[in-house]
């Protein structure tokens, strides 16, 4: 039984951090009505050097886009959608 609870503390665990890894950040906490229209949005990502947007949608409080960077490596990236900041930025 000892083994058992172990084994089920340590998925437990392990599941935890997977779908914490898995979460979008918070990016803001206003209202939508606040938020910068997609176009405003996709105007201020190009600004930034990002390219060839294959995704581009509303990812919990964040917009999040799936493009390729200033260097051409691909980039999954949250943005504040008030802002239009980078919030997280994850490369290959």
């Amino acid at each position: 039984m000892r083994k058992f609870l172990m084994s089920a503390a340590i998925t437990a665990a392990a599941l935890s951090i997977a779908g914490a890894a898995a979460a979008s950040p918070v990016c803001t906490k206003e209202p939508k009505a606040k938020w910068l229209s997609e176009a405003q949005m996709k105007t201020k990502i190009a600004a930034l050097g990002y390219s060839k947007i294959k995704v581009f949608q509303v990812s919990g409080s964040c917009y999040e886009i799936y493009a390729l960077n200033k260097a051409g490596k691909k980039a999954e990236v949250y943005f504040n959608p008030v802002t239009g900041a980078v919030v997280q930025n994850n490369e290959d």
